[in-house]
């Protein structure tokens, strides 16, 4: 097997003429690059040099693995320099996963950020709910993903997975605007058991968490619509639909709808991101900082969310 060490040592033997002088430059022993040469050409079936008393002369084959292995030194040069690159973060990719409402609310700002700091890498997005996209994370089809739990619905991860608190929501009461407990702005569970209510999807964290609510209230709430869409959901609401419990992440403006909170402490939905432990690529570091500084700052703008 022919190295790059053997093809360094046959160009400085071909350009001294001398076994002592190319060792001498580079630092080895006459013996250990006869010895070298000795071996790579028992190696290559092929006489590199013929000894002389005083020197050596190159053969054709001597010629020929230095004419093709500057070529291959050169290659190996630029993968060396581009996989400092790639070490340093300055090139690379990154593969994200998010869910919908951390798609819309937190990543532009972070992609943004990324992009303007690492202009060199390449950054791909898949989204989902989080039990969807974890097997691509398990897998290593995705370095960081966005996900959430909540206080009513709790869960674990996989022991190989690392969780990171990024932030915390309240979960918010959406009812249209002339709804007869519009104009205050707090209300109390109990008075909600006789409402028409909109959800997500039954399988839901966020609808098996409402039913976990309402129970404590004893009752269970009347579904009429189910999406998992929360712009559909706050659409519905508006219309005078229905009234939908969502995190403030998820509360988008809509004609006709107004947010209160509920008069006990207000449940909550946990953002976190997920990585491997294993994890070794290096612009994890700086997405995972990225995701933590936007989404403070996204949890002081939601914090507020009630009022028209």
């Amino acid at each position: 097997m022919i190295s790059p060490l053997h093809i360094q040592t046959v160009r400085e033997v071909v350009r001294t003429g001398s076994f002592a002088d190319a060792a001498r430059n580079l630092g080895y022993t006459a013996s250990a690059v006869s010895q070298q040469i000795a071996a790579l050409e028992r190696a290559c079936g092929l006489v590199l040099f013929e000894r002389r008393a005083r020197s050596v002369r190159p053969t054709s084959a001597a010629f020929l693995m230095v004419s093709k292995g500057n070529d291959v030194l050169s290659a190996l040069d630029t993968l060396e320099r581009e996989l400092r690159t790639v070490a340093s973060g300055e090139r690379g990719a990154l593969q994200l996963g998010s869910f919908p409402t951390a798609s819309a609310r937190i990543l532009p700002r972070v992609l943004a950020e990324l992009s303007r700091v690492r202009p060199g890498i390449d950054i791909t997005l898949a989204e989902g709910e989080p039990d969807e996209l974890l097997p691509e994370l398990l897998d290593g089809d995705l370095d960081l993903q966005l996900a959430y739990r909540y206080d009513l619905f709790p869960r674990t991860w996989p022991d190989q997975i690392v969780e990171t608190p990024v932030m915390d929501e309240n979960l918010v009461l959406c009812v249209p605007r002339d709804h007869p407990l519009a104009a205050g702005r707090t209300v109390r569970l109990r008075d909600l058991r006789s409402e028409t209510w909109i959800a997500s999807r039954p399988e839901s964290a966020g609808a098996q968490a409402l039913l976990r609510l309402c129970g404590t209230a004893g009752f269970v709430p009347d579904i009429a619509f189910r999406s998992n869409d929360y712009a559909v959901v706050c659409g519905l609401v508006g219309c005078g639909l229905g009234i939908a419990l969502v995190p403030a992440l998820g509360c988008v403006p809509a004609p006709g709808l107004r947010t209160l909170r509920l008069s006990r402490r207000s449940p909550r939905r946990h953002v976190t991101v997920l990585r491997r432990a294993t994890n070794t690529n290096p612009l994890v570091k700086d997405a995972m900082r990225g995701l933590i500084e936007v989404a403070r700052g996204v949890q002081s703008e939601v914090s507020g969310a009630t009022g028209p």
